[in-house]
């Protein structure tokens, strides 16, 4: 098949797609269908919440992450925002109650919504997903109608309750001042005859889903938002004559869907006055004469945290002050959720290169610590490993420290200042087209952040604080990169591992019951071997009388897994495994130290050498250029000879 008909074969399946049929009919007709369905009848906020979740919810999968972060709670997350936002579980909570208690006509259903934070924590990212979940979606309007008002407005006042008890459904709001006129004029008030026509919401095409972008203070003009008089006309009708209106404001566009304000608080505080009314009378004001005009939809803003806090600063702003629910929109602090936001950025940019291992965690980790307040319960790194759900190990112990104790203490400014994503994305971008080899890795990264430090910001205090985390990110990597390397020069790391876990275990138990150990092969029996335990105990701090009481915890805790039918291995108890993987490093660190700074080696250390790149290429996920890049960075900066 040539190009042309794959194209023309194309296109008419995409038409034939299209050419579904789409309701049109009188309001007779119309009832028809609401009688059949009265789930047709819904006010925006009902129509967006369940726009969003009727794709999916439930409560979060990741048991050990909401057990370790979220205190158990039943935190409530969506399907729709599953894929695109990560570590904004409790803002998409706050979002979806205000919108399911909305869409049950309780006071919200009268509230603008308010996103406020920091730049580039994704408020205008959530904004757009929200308006998208509209997008195609189906509605019924009265033609011609530029606010594409609900047909059920045409049915008078007086009958409003008999149409209601037949229809099982509720009718709130009024006609257009242009609808009525076709009414009273095109029908001669036959409203069982008004063609009524089904419709989608799209932003594209102005239907349902408005934006106000921020306004010069000389040029902003309130018909932006309540649309104006056709100077045209006056010249045809009188001023009050509904034809001279040109219905083409925000408010009237986003009628029975979404206002969004962006920047909401740039504007002068008279262009705002409209959203009073708006908000809890459901009315918006009529270009030039004529009366009051029905409003139905949900009014979406965004803004900084300055510009909020000149704005409620200022007592004569009340009125709207009242009207708004604010949810902040903090940065992320949690390190795997930073790291996924940056993986989906660059999942969608054309960049090719590799990308080593590490290298988006050591960006993630410094924009994390510097969102981060200092805490007088631990230092920060160990605050940003907690707040990621990992157990930090001290003297051999998960270190006993409350999460929610730490956030307390913090509250409620954490979050709302630091390194920006966009910040670390133009980071990454840089690093990404300064490669020569077509790949990036956490030593580039590291000079990318520096340079972008210090060329780009401009407080003098926020710059040498940054400085000073990047060096803290620059010492965290390093123990990283040790371990790794040490780890791939291991021969069978994972079966010596373990070999030493379950031969820590038997000494152990029989330790702790007062038991003899029974050789596995020669099936002797012996005392258990004190010496081998202690060399694992001492790679985290276990001395003296605190061993007893490690390996008694050791033990029951290995003992209730079985039980339970959990998998039990050297990784099932933290302080264990870093006390194993200790070991096995510190009796490896000579010998990787010889084959990572040796210039000339002999065939034996060639070999371990190339064991070690093949192990890091297969296994841990780095090109032969990365690893070579790492190693020699490694022979630089570590084991270095005193």
């Amino acid at each position: 098949m040539t190009d042309k008909k794959k194209f023309l074969n194309l296109i008419q399946k995409q038409r034939d797609t299209n050419q579904e049929e789409k309701f049109r009919g009188t309001f007779l007709e119309y009832l028809d269908l609401v009688q059949k369905n009265p789930d047709i009848i819904r006010l925006a906020h009902k129509r967006l919440y369940d726009a969003i979740a009727n794709k999916g919810s439930g409560v979060m999968s990741d048991i050990s992450r909401n057990h370790k972060l979220f205190d158990g709670e039943n935190i409530q997350v969506y399907d729709y925002f599953d894929s695109e936002f990560f570590g904004m579980e409790r803002v998409i909570a706050k979002l979806m109650r205000f919108l399911k208690s909305a869409s049950l006509k309780g006071e919200e259903s009268r509230q603008i919504l308010l996103l406020m934070g920091p730049v580039g924590a994704g408020k205008s990212a959530l904004t757009e997903h929200i308006k998208a979940a509209l997008e195609g979606e189906k509605y019924y309007c009265l033609e011609g109608d530029p606010q594409c008002g609900e047909p059920l407005h045409l049915v008078p006042r007086g009958l409003r309750k008999e149409f209601e008890k037949i229809l099982k459904v509720k009718i709130e709001g009024d006609l257009s001042p242009v609808a009525r006129h076709k009414l009273l004029e095109d029908h001669d008030g036959q409203y069982e005859n008004f063609p009524v026509v089904e419709r989608t919401f799209s932003a594209r095409a102005r239907r349902g889903i408005a934006s106000v972008p921020p306004m010069d203070a000389n040029s902003q003009d309130v018909s932006v938002l309540i649309g104006s008089e056709d100077i045209s006309k006056l010249d045809l009708f009188p001023e009050d004559d509904p034809r001279v209106l040109s219905l083409n404001g925000a408010f009237n566009v986003g009628n029975r869907g979404i206002v969004e304000l962006i920047e909401v608080f740039k504007n002068e505080i008279e262009f705002l006055h409209t959203v009073i009314t708006a908000t809890q009378e459901k009315r918006i004001p009529s270009p030039g004469k004529n009366a009051m005009i029905h409003f139905d939809g949900v009014i979406l803003a965004h803004c900084n945290e300055a510009e909020w806090n000149r704005f409620r600063a200022e007592h004569t702003n009340e009125a709207i002050l009242d009207r708004i629910v604010k949810i902040n929109v903090p940065y992320v602090l949690e390190l795997d959720q930073e790291i996924k936001i940056y993986e989906k950025l660059l999942s969608r940019s054309d960049f090719k290169a590799h990308i080593a291992p590490h290298t988006l965690k050591v960006a993630s980790m410094f924009s994390v610590l510097s969102r981060l307040k200092a805490s007088a319960k631990c230092d920060i790194l160990t605050k940003m490993k907690i707040y990621n759900g990992e157990d930090v190990i001290e003297k051999g112990r998960v270190k006993k420290i409350d999460i929610k104790d730490l956030k307390d203490e913090a509250a409620p400014r954490e979050g709302m200042e630091g390194i920006s994503t966009r910040f670390i994305m133009k980071s990454i971008d840089n690093a990404l087209s300064d490669a020569e080899k077509s790949m990036i890795t956490p030593v580039s990264i590291l000079k990318s952040l520096t340079r972008q430090v210090k060329d780009q910001i401009i407080r003098e205090d926020f710059k040498d604080s940054c400085l000073e985390i990047l060096q803290g990110v620059r010492e965290e990597y390093l123990k990283i990169l040790e371990t790794e390397i040490a780890k791939a020069f291991v021969t069978a790391y994972e079966e010596q591992a373990q070999a030493l876990f379950d031969t820590y275990l038997d000494n152990a138990e029989a330790f702790t019951t007062r038991q003899r150990v029974k050789d596995g092969i020669t099936k002797e029996e012996r005392e258990p071997d004190e010496e081998f335990m202690r060399s694992i105990e001492e790679q985290i701090g276990i001395i003296g009388s605190s061993r007893d009481g490690f390996r008694s915890d050791v033990t029951a805790y290995m003992f209730a897994r079985m039980r339970r039918g959990d998998i039990v291995d050297y990784r099932s108890y933290e302080p264990l495994k870093e006390a194993i993987e200790g070991y096995l490093i510190t009796s490896v660190k000579d010998m990787a130290r010889i084959v990572t700074k040796s210039k000339t080696r002999d065939d034996d250390q060639q070999k371990r050498y190339g064991d070690m790149v093949s192990t890091m290429i297969e296994e841990y996920g780095y090109s032969e250029d990365s690893a070579e890049e790492i190693l020699r960075y490694a022979s630089n900066n570590l084991w270095r000879d005193g």
